[in-house]
């Protein structure tokens, strides 16, 4: 297992950006405990507000796990979430949903000022629950995307499946967007018609047009897949063919070279109010992708780190992406110098549209 170190990102263990860190369903007023970023968390959904809300697990006052307990009768007597705060369960210090303790209720005394834990920024979209996760402590340098198709006429909503921890740096899944050599061996692609990468600033980009083995007749018209990063866990992309499809991949740091991932698929049919069929069609179409992903989980799961890739011609521009990748693991003042090295279009060579030799 390699660390980020290993790779040279650059000065952060883990990188700038959105991230998954749960299912909408998984989070109410019994606290969910979580491990991102080399950090344990608790998830909960305030009983006031609605909203959740995403700290550091661990009490400052004697060390004490904030959402692993059942048998305290802080827990018992329902008032481990009080509203919008958490209270722990050894003494009964009470949190808001800022990190800051606003109850200590057996003493008198002013509350520290230190008596605080982390918390970050979530946002609820699109049945998945979203942190902000930055190493400077900053506000979102850009937006969470809107997943534009979620809750839209004609669409069945993706069930998002959680496929468990990856003893793989997440660099080695970012590198697939530049791996034109594998759609065929590994993912059935036949008669690659084009095969382009596109990078602005904090988003990166692959087009893909090809036929497929069993998702698309022998000779008939290719599909086209467009596929993007925004930051670096938000993976979307979307199909054009007899039923659209649109796919979600979120992957988000555990430890340092250990990820979560999940995976989800909406599909467009042919009614405003999807029936019962169409949601077994779009269920059968989400088999297929699982299936089709877990070929790319299969081989991260049983290769040493790729540090450095020999690369030869018809690989894609694996060299393009890791420089586009590095932006999110060093200050955000040096974005800029990253984006400007590989903001652009690129074509890969070895496809029908652009040939190994150009004819004279």
């Amino acid at each position: 297992m390699a660390t980020t170190a290993d790779y040279g990102l650059g000065d952060f263990t883990y990188p700038r950006g959105w991230f998954m860190v749960a299912r909408s369903d998984e989070v109410g007023s019994t606290p969910l405990s979580v491990r991102y970023f080399g950090e344990d968390m608790v998830l909960y959904r305030g009983g006031q507000s609605g909203k959740v809300f995403m700290i550091e697990a661990y009490c400052p006052h004697m060390g004490t796990h904030l959402g692993r307990n059942t048998t305290s009768y802080v827990v018992k007597d329902g008032e481990h979430v009080q509203g919008d705060n958490i209270r722990c369960p050894y003494h009964g210090w009470r949190f808001g949903p800022d990190g800051r303790v606003n109850q200590i209720p057996y003493s008198p005394a002013p509350i520290p000022k230190s008596a605080c834990v982390k918390s970050w920024k979530v946002v609820e979209r699109a049945g998945c629950l979203w942190a902000w996760h930055d190493p400077e402590g900053l506000e979102p340098d850009h937006e969470l995307p809107p997943f534009e198709n979620y809750d839209a006429p004609f669409w069945v909503n993706w069930n998002v499946r959680e496929l468990g921890e990856l003893a793989c740096h997440p660099q080695e899944v970012v590198d697939n967007m530049a791996d034109k050599a594998h759609l065929e061996p590994v993912h059935g692609s036949i008669a690659i018609d084009s095969f382009e990468n596109a990078f602005e600033d904090h988003v990166c980009r692959q087009i893909l047009s090809a036929g497929h083995r069993t998702l698309a007749a022998d000779g008939g018209e290719p599909m086209t897949n467009d596929t993007w990063y925004v930051g670096p866990g938000i993976l979307q992309s979307v199909m054009i063919g007899a039923n659209p499809s649109h796919m979600l991949i979120a992957h988000t740091p555990i430890d340092d070279g250990v990820i979560k991932v999940w995976y989800g698929l909406m599909v467009k049919v042919g009614n405003q109010m999807p029936t019962e069929e169409d949601r077994a069609l779009a269920s059968s179409y989400e088999e297929a992708g699982v299936d089709a992903f877990a070929q790319d989980f299969e081989i991260w799961s049983n290769k040493r780190p790729c540090i450095h890739p020999m690369m030869v011609r018809g690989d894609g521009p694996f060299d393009k992406v890791r420089i586009w990748y590095r932006q999110f693991y060093n200050p955000r003042a040096q974005a800029k110098t990253f984006q400007a090295r590989v903001n652009g279009r690129y074509t890969t060579r070895g496809t029908k549209s652009a040939p190994w030799e150009t004819a004279a």
